[in-house]
């Protein structure tokens, strides 16, 4: 079975970082593409564009990195497998397998929303294997290293009215309220973030199903989610990578990245 993801494999000495990025992927299984609405299919607005370029840099500092390859609306990987709702503050939550975008605009054709079966079989095919891929690297890591970061990526556009009614900050950290990862690593992370960019924690995002499913510094596994709005490293458009605008952002993480290694690695 052709797997549901892309494996970017370390170029460097392996370091207890995993990189995950499920919402950048933009490909359709073959047996569901025909159930889109084809206006939704040319635009794909809920994608988090270019992620996958951004952190182009990390397999260089030992990070392996793990990214979607089927579009969140085939198939939401930072969602509860049973659609439970993330928060309930009356925002518009998109779900597992969502029928509509994050405006209330329908995806599917009339009769094309997938039912509870179609809802399984999705998870076994496409969400299930991504989980397994992400559990497999970090339990490899924790052996290696005793401890081990999922850094989960992702990006959004500055105003999402539906979401919230004012422009979001530049970036967000979520951890759980600060359940999912040693506090060292959280410190570090909004120091580093912070020198150059503002940003909020944990509000309004708190890590999604990703961060607070793997996030359990008990078992020596941490979950740090960061969002960020696409106009930092995209154009203002919001539709095109700005290289510049990258490379900045890339800096900046790159030397939040030194930080948690060394965090990490101290004991060794």
């Amino acid at each position: 079975m052709e797997n549901p993801f892309y494996i970017k494999e370390a170029t460097a000495p392996v370091v207890p970082i995993i990189i995950s990025i499920p919402h950048c992927g933009t490909e359709f299984p073959e047996e569901i593409k025909d159930d889109y609405l084809a206006d939704q299919l040319a635009s794909l607005d809920d994608t988090d564009w270019f992620l996958q370029d951004l952190y182009d840099f990390a397999p260089a500092m030992g990070i392996t990195i793990v990214h979607a390859k089927y579009s969140r609306w085939a198939i939401d990987l930072n969602r509860d497998p049973k659609s439970a709702p993330l928060y309930n503050d009356g925002r518009l939550i998109t779900g597992l397998c969502s029928s509509t975008d994050f405006l209330g605009n329908p995806l599917y054709k009339e009769g094309k929303i997938p039912d509870e079966k179609e809802q399984e079989r999705r998870l076994e095919k496409y969400y299930w294997p991504y989980y397994n891929k992400v559990t497999e690297l970090l339990e490899e890591r924790k052996a290696q290293f005793g401890e081990v970061l999922l850094w989960d990526a992702h990006s959004i556009r500055e105003k999402v009215l539906t979401i919230r009614p004012t422009a979001f900050p530049e970036m967000i950290l979520g951890n759980a309220d600060g359940t999912s990862s040693r506090k060292d690593l959280i410190k570090n992370t909004l120091s580093v973030l912070s020198s150059t960019y503002d940003v909020n924690h944990n509000d309004p995002f708190k890590g999604g199903h990703i961060t607070r499913y793997f996030g359990n510094p008990s078992e020596k596994i941490h979950g740090l989610q960061l969002e960020r709005n696409k106009n930092l490293y995209m154009d203002d458009s919001e539709l095109n990578y700005h290289p510049e605008r990258a490379a900045k952002m890339q800096s900046v993480l790159k030397k939040n990245f030194e930080g948690l290694i060394d965090l990490l690695t101290q004991a060794f």
